[in-house]
């Protein structure tokens, strides 16, 4: 029986790639469903480094958050960059799509343990449920791939290899050789798409992926936005005057909203124009993401400071605002500002993040950084991302 004759006795549709050049392509309301349960687990994990930030263990929330937020990041990702390949919404994608799910929800119950007691059991068996599930869908999209099939194979094989090696994992006690194993392994399976497209790539398009990316960067803002209002809130009886607190949820909102200016001002489908290109902008996406979900942990360092809860000093509560800040303002000035823009927003992009690190040095949390936010914005106004065949000329150079 043919692959053909097989999906229409079972009314599936042929997975075949994908044209990338579609015309008006959007994330489906699957993609949008499937996003909600990242909104879960970057909560958590947000919530999590919030609480270990604000009893000042930097060093173990920082690496625990780098490892958690990882697993959400790849496997948000990888999901992603194959449904603008092979995506093809029918009753098997969609059940396959759902145990994926499924797996995020497992890892997230997992993450305050992995912080507390440094075991990730449950978040690896909930990582290793949802790259099972992306084996299967390579799997299936290799029968009908024609010249990709190769290519497709390749990412199920060396999934496949990797989770292995993280369960494996889990006979690393913690400690140092738990974390040089979990960068050993993160290499090796980020590595996974040049292996399996060095040769020939698989189809995306461009909109489409950058409108993902997109929806993924206003779910860690929003993320800042609830986390701060929740966090304000509550610290409504533990204070004496409320001045405090209302210049912290307008700076807030000020910041956030500038984040979201910035990160939406360049053509972000020119930054994918070739594979290379299209590694280094989901590779680097990593920064911008953990960036701008740790930011709604650091304000809510600084209401702990405010209302006694912490006893951190405002120097260090405030470097843990500016720090997300400033590795965000970089980040995405590298991925996708820097060749869609003059060379005054060239300047004055990189030297904001500098000028955010001095935040600390003032008594009003976040202040400095939220007026630098908005100087950036006016420059960005003032100054439109330059034209197409300017960007050509300077990626030429």
């Amino acid at each position: 029986m043919t692959a053909a004759s097989s999906a229409s006795r079972f009314q599936l549709r042929t997975m075949s790639p994908r044209d990338p050049s579609q015309p008006h392509r959007t994330a489906s309301t699957l993609e949008l469903f499937f996003d909600l349960v990242f909104v879960v687990a970057v909560s958590i994990a947000s919530a999590e480094l919030h609480h270990a930030l604000g009893h000042g263990d930097f060093l173990h929330g920082v690496t625990s958050y780098a490892m958690v937020f990882f697993a959400i990041w790849w496997a948000w990702m990888n999901f992603t960059w194959f449904a603008t390949s092979f995506d093809t919404d029918d009753w098997l994608y969609r059940v396959t799509t759902f145990v994926q799910m499924g797996g995020v929800l497992v890892l997230a119950a997992g993450v305050p343990r992995a912080f507390t007691e440094g075991d990730f059991t449950v978040p690896v068996l909930g990582y290793v449920v949802m790259r099972v599930a992306m084996v299967a869908q390579w799997l299936r999209a290799s029968r009908s791939a024609g010249p990709l099939r190769s290519a497709t194979r390749r990412y199920a094989f060396g999934i496949a290899a990797v989770q292995v090696l993280w369960i494996l994992f889990l006979l690393i006690p913690t400690g140092p050789m738990q974390l040089i194993a979990f960068v050993v392994f993160a290499l090796i399976e980020i590595g996974v798409p040049v292996f399996a497209e060095y040769r020939q790539q698989t189809p995306w398009h461009p909109h489409h992926i950058t409108e993902r990316y997109g929806l993924f960067t206003l779910i860690v803002l929003g993320e800042s936005l609830l986390a701060s209002a929740n966090a304000i809130i509550d610290a409504l009886d533990e204070v004496e005057s409320l001045g405090p607190l209302i210049a912290i949820a307008v700076l807030t909102l000020v910041v956030t909203a500038s984040l979201w200016w910035i990160y939406f001002w360049p053509p972000h489908h020119r930054a994918i124009t070739t594979f290379r290109r299209s590694l280094r902008y989901g590779y680097s996406h990593y920064f911008v993401f953990a960036a701008a979900a740790a930011f709604s942990a650091g304000i809510e360092v600084e209401i702990d400071v405010l209302t006694g809860e912490s006893h951190l000093s405002n120097v260090a509560a405030s470097f843990t605002v500016t720090v997300p800040i400033a590795i965000f303002l970089i980040g995405i000035w590298w991925i996708a500002i820097r060749e869609n823009a003059d060379r005054v927003v060239n300047a004055v992009v990189p030297l904001g993040a500098v000028l955010v690190l001095l935040d600390p040095v003032l008594p009003i949390p976040v202040t400095l950084t939220a007026l630098i936010l908005v100087v950036i914005v006016v420059v960005l106004v003032i100054r439109p991302p330059v034209s197409h065949a300017d960007a050509g000329s300077s990626d030429a150079a």
